[in-house]
Parts: C-alpha cells; sequence; structure tokens
C-alpha cells in the first residue's frame, strides 16, 4: 500500500509531505529514500515500492518543499534537468539533512510505539552526499549512497560515522572526477564502518530505476550489495 503523510520539522514549526510505500507483512526496519534532483519523481516512489516489497516500510520525503514542494522532473528532459539544476543551487543541504532526521524520527515511531526501531537511508546523486551527511550527522543505523557528488568535500566529517555506510561509485561519473574519487578512497578506505564499491565505465545515474541513465547489469549488482547491506545492518 502506497500513501502521502505529512512529516513535522524537527523545530515543529511546519509539515512537509512524504511518499510512503509500505509492505503487506510487518515490516522488518525502515528505509528512507533520498531524492535526486528531480524531486519525489516517479523513479523514486518505484524505488520505495521496490523496498516495501522487500519488507521494509519505505519514506521519501520531499526535500525540496522550502523552494519547490511537489515537484517530479525528468531527466530526461533537457529543460527540466536544467529545472533540476537551478533548484540545487537554491537548496540548503543543512536543513534537508534536518528534514531527513525528522523523517527518520518518524519512520521510527511508525515502526513501534517506543520508537527504537531500525532506520536505514538510501540517495542518489544529491541523495547520495546527503546519505553520507545524514550518517556523519544523526543515528541513523545504516546509509547508503549512489553516485553522491561531492563527497570528497566532506571528509573531514567521517570521523563522526559510527554505523555503517555503503557508497556506489561509477567511474566514469561525469559529475565526480577522478581525482574525487581517489580522494574519497584516501580519506575512506581505512574507515571501519565505510564500504566503497567502484563500478569501471559506468556514469552518474546508472542505477535509476527508468530512464536513459540505467545501466542494467551495473544496476543490479549495485541492487544487490545494497540489499545484502541493509539485510545484515537492519535484519
Amino acid at each position: 500500500m502506497t500513501k502521502t503523510i505529512q512529516i513535522e520539522t524537527l523545530d515543529g514549526n511546519a509539515t512537509f509531505d512524504a511518499y510512503v510505500a509500505e509492505p503487506v507483512a510487518r515490516p522488518k526496519a525502515a528505509i528512507v529514500v533520498i531524492q535526486e534532483i528531480f524531486g519525489v519523481n516517479a523513479g523514486i516512489s518505484s524505488k520505495c515500492d521496490r523496498l516495501a516489497a522487500d519488507g521494509y516500510l519505505a519514506l521519501a520525503p520531499d526535500l525540496f518543499w522550502p523552494i519547490a514542494p511537489g515537484i517530479q522532473l525528468d531527466p530526461d528532459v533537457p529543460d527540466q534537468m536544467q529545472q533540476a539544476l537551478g533548484l540545487m543551487g537554491k537548496f540548503n543541504q543543512d536543513a534537508g539533512i534536518r528534514d531527513i532526521e525528522a523523517t527518520i524520527r518518524a519512520a521510527r515511531r511508525l515502526l513501534d510505539d517506543d520508537g527504537t526501531g531500525k532506520v536505514g537511508v538510501v540517495g542518489y546523486c544529491l541523495g547520495g552526499r546527503l546519505a553520507f551527511m545524514t550518517a556523519a550527522r544523526t543515528d541513523v543505523d545504516a546509509s547508503v549512497g549512489y553516485y553522491g557528488v561531492g563527497i570528497d568535500g566532506l571528509l573531514r566529517e567521517a570521523h563522526a560515522i559510527a554505523n555503517p555506510v555503503l557508497l556506489h561509485i561509477p567511474e566514469e561519473d561525469h559529475f565526480v572526477d577522478k581525482a574525487a574519487q581517489a580522494a574519497m578512497h584516501a580519506g575512506l578506505d581505512d574507515h571501519p564502518k565505510v564500504t566503497l564499491y567502484d563500478y569501471a565505465g559506468e556514469d552518474h545515474g546508472f542505477a535509476t530505476e527508468f530512464g536513459a541513465r540505467r545501466s542494467d547489469a551495473a544496476a543490479e549488482q549495485a541492487d544487490a550489495r545494497t540489499a545484502a547491506f541493509f539485510a545484515d545492518h537492519l535484519g
């Protein structure tokens, strides 16, 4: 079953929408799906639906609610891609992390009355970066980032990561150059909580659900690794 719910911000001064997909049986854990720069579009809701089919309560918060509430864009449409890049320039990432934390807290309450259920996050593109930031700044139980942009500039926060993190890195990512990838490995390969996987020949967006960016074999490999990671760390 799917629905849209309202989540209260941490300061209690506003609410924002989140798409929710519920499993048929009692959820084994919850996973917050963090959007790309295209909003909570069909691809992100499909990610939630697939997680629900695997037994998780899945929630995708509308992180662009302060600047473009409810926006849904298609990366394969050039004008919409430009619109998405413009929204990225206006987006407050620190505020986005606070909204992700509010969603994690809401997810824990939805799992059980005492709010102690396990919650993971998985993010794509902008969401991959935010997943890394969430791992460093919140008590989330497990985090996965696909082709996160600018993580090399966040390595100073790595010391704060206390729970497992998995990062998927396409080697031909046109938004994350070879120097940035090398910096990520240099800064994170020895971290006891972080695992990095490289994907030779793959570009940004290879694991999208729909559209021209998808690369089936690599997407299936990465998603299988993500599924095993969440099974290990969320139960």
